[in-house]
């Protein structure tokens, strides 16, 4: 399928899908929303793709926010709405059992940075910055910005960035544990799609299983968590997966799991 705003591409097993508007920095309007919630549908539906990849067209930017002229007119009902809407698509993201990874090239800023946080990983070039700026703008982050930052880097940390509206480079984005790793412009595609090989190479039982269980666990209180942990940990054993799993190791093979 072919989508206004996006380019999509296949390689191997993982799904590229690319936010395409870079003459905007590739900023999140409504149609980019509507075209990656299709998308990503897409991608979770089709048995051929394992892994997926969001990242922006262009040099300068990952996305660098949302396209603040829709901003113009809203009243306080329709901006709350339109707040739910992108909540709403960055949750898919986070809960889907596919691994989604952000490939940061350039600015993940307001919107963007959100997006980013909705991935399950982060992977960014040497030119990325990362902020929510949305402050200077007289507003504050509504697509998850100010409860997924706190959940990953910290209250403080978060905090800082929040209440000042500034940006970190991807060097202290990756001490703060906002990115997973850090690439030269140049090598970042390879890098991102090694890291997805590096995950299609295990048990994509045992990887939705994972995070299912991270994803929905960390809203719990621990004692709940771990019953989850312990029930999915059961699931497993029911699937062909766990049971090749075994015999490869005690057979001293490399294991060939079937995916089921």
């Amino acid at each position: 399928m072919a989508y206004s705003t996006l380019l999509i591409e296949d390689v191997k097993a993982v799904r590229w899908i690319t936010v395409n508007r870079p003459e905007k920095l590739n900023a999140l309007n409504r149609q980019v929303l509507d075209d990656l919630g299709a998308a990503l549908e897409a991608a979770a539906g089709d048995g051929a793709v394992a892994a997926i990849v969001v990242t922006g067209a262009g040099e300068k930017a990952f996305v660098a926010g949302a396209d603040i002229a829709e901003f113009v007119g809203l009243t306080a009902a329709q901006a709350a709405e339109m707040a739910r809407r992108g909540q709403s698509l960055f949750s898919r993201i986070e809960r889907l059992t596919k691994p989604v990874i952000a490939a940061v090239n350039g600015f993940a800023l307001g919107g963007g940075c959100e997006l980013a946080l909705a991935c399950h990983l982060r992977v960014a070039s040497t030119n990325a910055k990362f902020g929510q700026p949305e402050v200077k703008l007289g507003l504050i982050p509504g697509y998850g910005g100010t409860q997924r930052l706190a959940r990953l880097v910290g209250r403080g940390r978060a905090l800082e960035l929040l209440l000042a509206g500034g940006t970190v480079d991807a060097a202290t984005a990756q001490a703060w544990g906002l990115v997973n790793r850090v690439t030269e412009p140049a090598e970042l595609r390879a890098a991102v799609q090694k890291l997805a090989e590096s995950i299609l190479a295990v048990s994509p039982v045992a990887v939705a299983r994972c995070l299912e269980s991270v994803s929905v666990g960390e809203g719990m209180p621990l004692e709940r968590a771990l019953e989850l942990e312990a029930t999915l940990f059961g699931m497993c054993f029911a699937a062909e997966d766990a049971r090749e799993g075994v015999a490869a190791f005690l057979e001293k093979r490399p294991a060939s799991f079937p995916g089921r």
